[in-house]
């Protein structure tokens, strides 16, 4: 037993001795290990360290053709680029109204009635029982109308022939001062002026005629041959003829002239020197007057 303890104790002794060996070699091992966690740890800090930085600003990838962007060292600290205001397009510009001077208005269109339905040498007439009262003729030119009114009353109208141009119809207030059933014109070659009814001693007058259709006297109102007769049937002498150029353009009375002790001749006969003077008329009323030309 002895034996074996004793083999035993020295067993013991030789592996203690054995181990502190080794553990004396364990000992530097450790401290190579320790040498080796350490610089672990300092790697694996400085990684941490790298992974944050790289974290915070990673750079974009850069595209094949690409140049790099260079970004400087203070670009956190660089004010940023002030924001662009949008900018309102300016409003479309309208042109200025023009307004169109105010004038005189223009006249308005004549209503058509019965008479402008008339062509050229047509009439109406209105036959009256007793053709008594105050009687109206008037003339008008632009139109080639005359019309007759008895009592306020229209009782006929036609169409006319006036004077042409050259030899114009004159316009105003004038009277009848001669009536002639068969009369002739000792101007033009004595041509017919039947049922003739005088407005001037000059020769314009009143009478039945040819009517074109416009102004072709020598300055007397031609009148269809049936109207001319009924005319002169229910006129007097001195009745007023008024003749006007249009229906808007008044014509002044003539203001009356005081009464003289004689009448004067035609004025053709006046112009002309070498015919003798007028033969003035005698005082009683149904004295005979000279002819005046026509």
């Amino acid at each position: 037993m002895y034996d074996g303890s004793a083999y035993s104790y020295a067993a013991l002794c030789g592996s203690i001795s054995f181990s502190w060996g080794n553990f004396m070699g364990f000992g530097a091992g450790i401290r190579t290990l320790q040498c080796i966690i350490a610089l672990l740890l300092m790697s694996a800090l400085s990684g941490m360290a790298g992974a944050q930085v790289s974290g915070q600003a990673q750079p974009a990838p850069i595209q094949q053709g690409q140049l790099p962007e260079v970004v400087p060292s203070d670009a956190a600290l660089a004010t940023p680029p002030a924001q662009t205001q949008p900018v309102a397009a300016p409003p479309a510009a309208t042109p200025p109204t023009v307004k169109t001077p105010i004038g005189t208005p223009a006249p308005k269109p004549r209503k058509k009635g019965p008479v402008d339905a008339l062509k050229p040498g047509q009439f109406m007439w209105v036959k009256q029982e007793v053709y008594e009262g105050p009687m109206k003729i008037v003339v008008v030119l632009d139109t080639q109308r005359i019309y007759v009114f008895q009592n306020e009353q229209l009782i006929g109208f036609s169409t006319i022939s006036s004077g042409k141009k050259g030899k114009e119809t004159p316009t105003g207030i004038f009277n009848i001062l001669q009536k002639n059933v068969d009369h002739k014109s000792n101007l033009y070659s004595n041509a017919p002026m039947p049922f003739m009814q005088r407005l001037t001693w000059d020769g314009i007058a009143v009478h039945g005629g040819d009517l074109p259709g416009y102004p072709a006297s020598h300055g007397c109102i031609r009148l269809p041959i049936v109207f001319a007769k009924a005319l002169f049937g229910v006129t007097k002498m001195g009745q007023e003829v008024v003749v006007l150029q249009d229906t808007s353009t008044p014509v002044k009375r003539p203001e009356p002239k005081p009464a003289t002790d004689s009448e004067v001749g035609p004025a053709d006969a006046i112009a002309d020197p070498a015919l003798p003077p007028p033969v003035l008329a005698p005082k009683p009323a149904d004295a005979f007057l000279p002819e005046p030309s026509v």
